[in-house]
């Protein structure tokens, strides 16, 4: 079983917290690197749109194998080893992309999504783990960390590409990162999160999980919600481009979103003591489809920016509202259950946005793809009235 605490948080256990932040933030730099690099990159090498939906297929695809290898690794080696191996291939995955042509581009993509795909349950495990009382709340603050570097990515690559200096910028990330590796191998405790494995515990353990009615409801929400962030995300500066001939404004878009996010999920701690998670998700969900249909509708910059920033409001609580759902209904089968969820994620993260860009090319219009958004998000609120919380733990009222 992982070694965590329960009630008061002990000073170690405040640094492991501290560490899982640290990690998440060049994290959440690489998970929106492509959207805002993707204009640069498709002009460097004259892509099309399929060409361009193809750079986040490799990524998620990555993501996927990092998410399928996360629970065993989780199991017998621990916390701590995962997020070593995750923040190394990160470093290796960002400090080769620069030198590399479109195919060796798109396997240096798919490393770092290896990255992403391991350091998303492994963090926000550990974390939720750690916080057994405040599973919310304390999720949303851990996600706020990664989009803190979801925000600033955009607008280092704006810069960056001001200045003609986007592969400098690529090998100070894959710096920064080494770095924070090692400030891992040192705070985390060796063999936190290990579990034992009984003889024959594997397959009785898998049909535990598919016995469960809940599984099935997470893996449409994991699969629609990161494939929703990942189009609005992901899209937005090609989007904003068609409005815009300034160089760096339609790269910088993308930053209002993830920024919205970010205040989002700062704000979620307090309102959530006074609110349920779901009701909160659900909020935010009608939120998010009034600022996706505004993004279709939208003509002018001001427009596109204003209804990014409504959009990231509304979802920004959702993905760690699920993810506490999912730890609080698995409890310590959750490294279990996380590769199942988290690999429909990149399925959605891997599909949906590819969906755009072949919908965009079909169609002769980036804004008709787009509205693939607004079905995606209607889906989930209506999962959340339906389906929530049929077959989940039952959440605490005034919890976080």
């Amino acid at each position: 079983m992982p070694v965590a605490a329960t009630t008061p948080l002990t000073r170690s256990s405040r640094s492991i917290t501290w560490a899982a932040h640290a990690a998440f933030l060049p994290i959440g730099m690489v998970t929106v690197l492509l959207g805002p690099m993707l204009p640069i990159l498709a002009e460097r090498w004259a892509l099309t749109y399929s060409q361009s939906g193809y750079l986040f297929t490799a990524q998620f695809v990555g993501a996927t194998v990092g998410v399928t290898v996360s629970g065993g690794a989780i199991r017998r080696l621990g916390y701590r080893a995962a997020m070593i191996m995750g923040l190394a291939l990160t470093a290796a995955g960002t400090s080769t992309l620069p030198r590399l042509p479109f195919a060796g581009a798109i396997f240096a993509i798919a490393l770092y999504g290896v990255a992403i795909g391991m350091m998303g349950p492994t963090c926000n495990l550990l974390v939720a783990h750690i916080h057994s009382d405040q599973r919310g709340a304390a999720l949303n603050l851990l996600n706020f960390s990664w989009s803190i570097g979801a925000v600033s990515c955009p607008l280092l690559v704006a810069a960056a590409a001001h200045a003609g200096h986007t592969s400098l910028l690529l090998q100070t990330l894959a710096a920064v990162t080494f770095l924070i590796m090692v400030m891992v191998a040192t705070i985390v405790p060796r063999g936190i999160g290990m579990q034992p494995q009984p003889l024959g515990g594997s397959q009785s353990a898998s049909k535990l999980l598919w016995s469960r009615p809940g599984l099935f409801v997470l893996c449409a929400l994991f699969s629609l919600y990161v494939g929703t962030e990942n189009i609005v995300g992901g899209w937005l500066a090609s989007y904003a481009k068609l409005s815009s001939s300034a160089v760096s404004t339609p790269i910088v878009t993308s930053s209002f979103f993830y920024f919205a996010l970010m205040v989002g999920r700062l704000l979620a701690p307090a309102i959530l003591k006074t609110m349920l998670e779901t009701t909160l998700a659900r909020i935010g969900l009608g939120i998010g489809i009034l600022g996706t249909i505004g993004l279709v509708r939208g003509h002018t910059m001001a427009s596109i920016v204003g209804n990014a920033l409504l959009t990231g409001l509304g979802l920004s609580s959702v993905f760690p509202i699920v993810i506490a759902m999912l730890s609080r209904t698995f409890g310590p089968d959750s490294p279990r259950a996380a590769p199942v969820v988290f690999n429909m994620s990149n399925l959605g993260g891997a599909s949906l946005p590819f969906l755009v860009g072949y919908t965009s090319e079909q169609l002769g219009s980036l804004r008709a793809g787009l509205g693939i958004a607004i079905i995606t998000t209607g889906i989930m609120l209506g999962l959340f009235c339906f389906s929530v919380p049929f077959g989940f733990a039952r959440e605490r009222n005034h919890t976080g």
